[in-house]
């Protein structure tokens, strides 16, 4: 019998870049910077930037830079609690409304802030309700506690370990797992096939969610890519770090083209098949 021989298999999954892995540059700036990169597609981070809210805006920096936009990332964050209304269901109805015109396949969203109190306690039967109105994915992303000094406030409900509720699809976010200080391959077991989206990120446990470029910090981006590639993973990976730092446009578009290498070389596993 022939011995077996090593073959690289690469799973279908997409690689994106976050609009928000360009900041304090303009959505549009992502846009360019994916295609002449060589990324898959985008990540729209629905921010304070009125082009990330505007659809035609958008799509017509798809179509300019050839590069699809894969993902919607729905306005969550502090700073955007006024951005597509205050009504925190309404900015999910805009999402989805938004990745169908656009022909993303996701939609990312956060679980609520604590001080939110009836969407927490209607989210979780309110993202499967959404979920059953669409073939968009709603999948929502773990998140952490907020920590100053020794004190740690849980800012998210039902909770920031959004393995705990029951959701059709999750994100996982490798920087908000190091900012949690909590096992980002055990969270991965625990979302097992309802895994629906990757944002890629590194970090190194502190109180602050650092999002660096994979294989600067401690999190096992290497390990889970390529368990990743062992299962057929067919979500998208997101490249969702801070460039903030960069000195120049050219330092920053290093940053992104390191974090795509690094990940292609990852999203691939070789296995053992027969010789013919």
């Amino acid at each position: 019998m022939a011995e077996p021989r090593d073959v690289v298999r690469i799973p279908d999954a997409k690689v994106a870049l976050s609009t928000a892995s360009v900041y304090p540059e303009s959505t549009a700036t992502a846009f360019e910077i994916a295609a002449r990169l060589g990324y898959d597609g985008v990540e729209v981070m629905v921010w304070t930037d009125p082009v990330s809210q505007d659809i035609e805006a958008l799509r017509r920096l798809s179509d300019y830079h050839g590069i699809p936009i894969l993902a919607v990332h729905a306005p969550c964050l502090l700073i955007t609690q006024r951005v597509w209304s205050t009504d925190p269901w309404v900015k999910l109805q805009r999402a989805r409304a938004a990745a169908e015109k656009l022909g993303a396949s996701t939609v990312v969203v956060h679980p609520p802030f604590r001080w939110q109190r009836q969407y927490a306690r209607d989210f979780v039967t309110g993202i499967w309700r959404m979920a059953n109105e669409t073939d968009v994915r709603f999948a929502v992303e773990n998140m952490y506690p907020w920590r100053y000094r020794d004190r740690e406030m849980l800012a998210y409900a039902p909770d920031w370990d959004v393995t705990k509720d029951d959701y059709r699809h999750f994100t996982i976010d490798l920087s908000h797992a190091a900012t949690a200080r909590s096992d980002a391959l055990q969270m991965l077991d625990r979302m097992d096939d309802r895994l629906g989206h990757v944002h890629l990120a590194d970090g190194r446990g502190s109180a602050k969610d650092e999002h660096l470029v994979p294989g600067r910090g401690t999190q096992p981006c290497a390990e889970l890519l390529e368990r990743l590639a062992l299962s057929g993973f067919d979500g998208h990976v997101v490249i969702e770090v801070n460039t903030r730092r960069a000195m120049s446009a050219a330092e920053r578009e290093a940053d992104l083209a390191e974090a795509l290498a690094f990940t292609r070389l990852h999203l691939a596993s070789a296995v053992k098949v027969p010789r013919p």
